[in-house]
């Protein structure tokens, strides 16, 4: 008899491939698995697998082996079959994030049964944003490189402030970038002095000899200093009556314009215009009555409030007052050996004045232009064949004394020293020699102050004194001076196109550019009134 033999039903599925229907007992495992082409083929069952368990690192290289492939039908044999379940014991591909070490490490989190790929997922964006965030964060302490790198040694630009607000009724008429101010006049204009007023005192040779080891303390001087503006100046106004020049200043406004390039901090300047004739002001409590401190350094000192004796106004009181005593004492209180011209322009009866003459000087800088300024010279020394030389005296001052130590460097490397106050103080000498320039004084008697203890801002020492002459150290300091009258002539014919009024010229206090202002007249009035 035959065997009987009966074909199981078969179904056709006419919209595609594969069964139908499910059967009962499957309907609740799922019958494909997520593939894209990277996938790799691989065995829809292990059954090798109970031969590798209790036997951990035979059972990890099956699982290496397997890596990549969809392995969501991977089934674990065991002797009773009641026991069935579905397990995923797969590893999902990494995106490599922040290196192997990283990556690694995420893997065996993962391999200990921490968390989906999902989660993990999200558990990394968070990282990422936090790190963004603190990279936000970083940009406002640290300035970024040339390049585009943190530095975290390299503290970002201070943001300034404006040295006077600008209001919304003032008209922007003119701006200079720095770069176009880098030029140089073919001829330096010559000086020719109109009048000298004042009294001079001669140099004390003593202090020649002073050193580290034999410093001399800086005594406090009461003598009154006079920082008079160029229309509140007597003797400028009456030039200007007999038609002695069209445009007016003083050595220390012209000094700003000539190193204007050279500047860090902001400043402003008046100009006014008065038919053809123009006037240079400084601003009543401007800076321009006190001397900077480390303007050009890294790390230049600022207003945060937690510096005290070492804030920038601060160290600009105690620079202004130590140039003022030094440059009294230095000089001999012998009657006999003072040098008298017109008298002082601005010394009232009983008062006893400073040390200094007044030099009214004019240059003639091409195109009808004619400069009248006040310049000062500080005290007199006797030359070869007995000739009067009169000189600038200005003084370099240390308030860190840990970071500089003058006292160890100042004898035998005074070269290193005067380098390092260059790089942070370069505006400011800069400006002191065009100072001298103007002036016409044949020296400049620099000296080197300090405190006597970092704290102390009020006690100081003399530990040097250095000669120069006004061009020796105009070009030690890399200051050209034909480039400074290149600026104030570029800037005076600016000013010398626009109509009879006020200005205010500003030097931006976040780009290298100065901007011309057109003002109301009545501005400042009301400050100078009150001062």
């Amino acid at each position: 008899m035959a065997a009987h033999f009966a074909l199981p039903p078969i179904e056709e599925n006419e919209d595609g491939w594969g069964p139908v229907s499910v059967p009962e007992k499957f309907k609740e495992v799922p019958y494909y698995a997520p593939f894209n082409k990277g996938d790799k083929v691989g065995k829809a069952a292990d059954w090798q697998q109970q031969q590798h368990q209790g036997r951990g690192r035979y059972q990890r290289k099956t699982e290496q082996q397997s890596e990549g492939v969809a392995t969501i039908f991977q089934w674990i044999y065991q002797d009773d079959d009641s026991s069935f379940q579905l397990v995923d014991s797969s590893r999902s591909q990494l995106k490599k994030v922040g290196g192997r070490k990283y990556q690694n490490k995420f893997q065996q989190r993962q391999q200990k049964g921490h968390g989906n790929w999902q989660l993990q997922q999200q558990q990394l964006k968070q990282q990422k944003q936090q790190q963004q965030k603190k990279q936000q964060q970083l940009g406002t302490k640290f300035q970024p490189r040339k390049w585009g790198a943190y530095d975290q040694n390299q503290p970002m630009a201070k943001k300034r402030e404006a040295s006077v607000e600008v209001k919304g009724d003032w008209n922007l008429v003119e701006q200079f970038d720095f770069n176009s101010l880098n030029r140089i006049i073919e001829d330096e204009p010559k000086a020719e002095d109109i009048v000298t007023c004042g009294t001079l005192e001669m140099y004390d040779k003593s202090y020649d000899r002073v050193t580290s080891k034999s410093e001399k303390p800086l005594e406090r001087t009461n003598r009154i200093f006079f920082n008079v503006t160029t229309t509140d100046d007597p003797q400028i106004k009456q030039l200007a009556i007999e038609e002695e020049g069209n445009v007016f200043a003083t050595d220390v406004i012209l000094a700003q314009l000539m190193t204007a390039p050279r500047s860090v901090y902001p400043w402003d300047i008046i100009v006014t215009k008065v038919g053809s004739k123009l006037f240079f002001d400084k601003r009543d409590g401007s800076q321009f009555d006190f001397l900077t401190v480390n303007e050009t350094a890294t790390d230049s000192p600022t207003e945060d409030g937690k510096e005290g004796i070492n804030s920038a106004s601060a160290l600009a009181r105690e620079a202004t007052f130590i140039n003022q005593s030094f440059s009294q004492q230095i000089l001999s209180k012998d009657e006999s050996k003072k040098l008298a011209f017109h008298k002082h322009p601005f010394q009232a009866d009983g008062e006893v004045v400073a040390s200094v003459a007044y030099k009214y000087r004019r240059w003639d800088l091409g195109g009808s232009i004619k400069l009248v300024a006040r310049c000062e010279s500080d005290g007199y020394a006797k030359g070869k064949n007995d000739k009067d030389v009169l000189f600038t005296i200005k003084s370099l001052n240390e308030f860190d004394l840990k970071l500089t130590d003058w006292r160890k460097k100042i004898d035998s490397q005074r070269g290193a020293v005067f380098a390092t106050e260059l790089k942070n103080n370069g505006t400011k000498m800069a400006k002191w020699a065009a100072q001298a320039l103007l002036a016409g004084t044949e020296g400049i008697k620099l000296g080197f102050v300090s405190r006597v203890t970092a704290k102390d801002n009020y006690n100081h020492v003399i530990l040097a004194i250095q000669d120069y002459s006004p061009r020796e150290f105009a070009t030690q300091i890399s200051m050209n001076f034909r480039n400074g009258w290149a600026i104030v002539k570029k800037v005076v014919d600016a000013c010398m196109k626009q109509p009879t009024g006020k200005y205010v010229l500003i030097k931006d206090p976040e780009r290298p550019s100065l901007k011309l202002y057109a003002v109301p007249e009545a501005t400042f009035r009301e400050e100078k009134t009150k001062a």
